[in-house]
C-alpha cells in the first residue's frame, strides 16, 4: 500500500430541512389550526481515528464528502427526518488542519476519537411553531439552515515511541529490520527509504515499543533539500530519539552536528527529546577506529555514545534497554 501522510478534502454537512404550512382540515372541527411540522437536522460529517490504518491513501482518490439534507417538516405536526452522519476514517495519529495549513481543528490520537469536523444545519420551523393567541392561522415557515462547508487538510502523524534519525547509509533501514518484523528495503545506496516505516519491537512477553524509521536527513533538509524534512512530523509524538551515525565515515562528530542542525531547524521541540547516540557499523571498523570515533563523537554530543552493529547485533541489546527505560519513564510521566 502507498504511504500518504497529508491528504486535502472537502466536506459539506446537510441543509436543515425545511418547515412547512399546513393546517388541520376535518370534517367536524371547524377551527383545526395551523399543524405544519418543523424540517430535519441535516447530517454531520465527522472525523474518526480507527485502528489497522497508518496512511491516508484512500483520500487520495475520494476527496469530497457530503452529508444528506434533513427532511421536510409535513402536516399533523410531523417533524421531517435527520439525516445520517457521514463519518470519515482516518489512522489513529491524524491532525485536521484549517485551508491555511496551520490553524489546527483537532487531534485524533487516540483510537475511537471522534470530532464533527462540519456540523449539518438545523430544521426550519413550521407554521405550528408561530400560533399564539394573537395569530391563530400563521402563515410563516422557514428554510433549513444550511450546513458548514469548508476545504481541511488532513496530516498523519504516526503515533511511535521511539524514532530512527541520521544521515542517509546509517544503517537505519538494518537496524529496524534486525530489531522487528517490519522489512524495510536495504540497499547500498542513499535515499534507499523513501517513506517511514514502523516495526514493533518485542524484548519479552511484557515489554514492547513501536519504532518508526524516518527517511535519511541530509545538510539543508529543513530548507527542502533531499526529501527534505516533512516526514519529521512522525517523530513528534516519540518519547526518545534513536540517532544512529556511520561508524564507516571519517567525520562522525561533523555527521551528528549535521542532524542536530537540521532537528533544531525544524522546530516543534525535537532538539529538546531524550536522544541516544549509536556509532553503528562496528563490523566494518578496526578497534583503533572504534576507540578514535567514539571519543570523537562524545565529545560532540556531550554524552555517551553506544557501539552497535546492526548487522550482526553487537550491542543492540543494549540500545533496546536504553530505549525501553526511557520510554516507560515518559510513560509513568518522569
Amino acid at each position: 500500500m502507498k504511504f500518504l501522510d497529508e491528504a486535502k478534502v472537502y466536506v459539506k454537512a446537510g441543509d436543515g430541512g425545511d418547515g412547512v404550512v399546513a393546517f388541520r382540515r376535518e370534517k367536524f372541527i371547524e377551527f383545526g389550526g395551523p399543524d405544519g411540522g418543523n424540517g430535519g437536522k441535516g447530517g454531520d460529517v465527522v472525523a474518526e481515528a480507527v485502528e489497522g490504518l497508518n496512511t491516508l491513501i484512500d483520500f487520495r482518490y475520494a476527496q469530497h464528502f457530503k452529508a444528506r439534507k434533513g427532511g421536510n417538516g409535513a402536516g399533523a405536526d410531523r417533524t421531517g427526518a435527520g439525516s445520517d452522519d457521514v463519518v470519515l476514517k482516518v489512522p489513529v495519529g491524524t491532525q485536521i488542519l484549517a485551508e491555511d495549513r496551520e490553524t489546527l481543528l483537532a487531534d485524533l490520537d487516540a483510537p475511537g476519537k471522534r470530532v464533527i469536523i462540519a456540523r449539518g444545519g438545523d430544521g426550519g420551523f413550521g407554521n405550528a411553531n408561530y400560533k399564539t393567541s394573537t395569530n391563530r392561522a400563521p402563515r410563516r415557515a422557514d428554510k433549513g439552515w444550511p450546513g458548514e462547508e469548508r476545504w481541511l487538510w488532513l496530516r498523519l502523524k504516526l503515533i511511535a515511541d521511539a524514532g530512527l534519525v541520521g544521515l542517509p547509509n546509517a544503517g537505519k533501514s538494518t537496524f529496524l529490520a534486525a530489531v522487528s518484523a517490519a522489512k524495510p528495503k536495504i540497499a547500498d545506496y542513499p535515499f534507499t527509504t523513501l517513506h517511514p516505516q514502523l516495526g514493533v519491537v518485542r524484548l519479552n512477553a511484557t515489554e514492547e515499543f513501536v519504532l518508526a524509521d524516518i527517511p535519511g536527513l541530509i545538510e539543508g533538509a529543513h530548507e527542502g533539500a533531499g526529501l527534505g524534512d516533512r516526514f519529521l512530523g512522525h517523530v513528534e509524538r516519540c518519547a526518545v530519539l534513536l540517532h544512529l551515525i556511520d561508524g564507516t565515515q571519517a567525520d562522525p562528530a561533523g555527521a551528528y552536528r549535521t542532524i542536530r542542525g537540521e532537528l533544531e531547524g525544524y522546530g516543534h521541540g525535537l532538539v529538546d527529546k531524550p536522544e541516544i547516540v549509536a556509532l553503528n557499523k562496528a563490523d566494518a571498523m578496526t578497534a583503533q577506529a572504534r576507540a578514535s570515533r567514539v571519543k570523537a563523537l562524545e565529545r560532540a554530543c556531550g554524552r555517551p555514545v553506544m557501539l552497535i552493529s546492526g548487522a550482526t547485533g553487537d550491542g543492540v541489546p543494549g540500545v533496546l534497554r536504553a530505549l525501553a527505560d526511557t520510554i516507560a519513564a515518559h510513560r509513568r510521566g518522569d
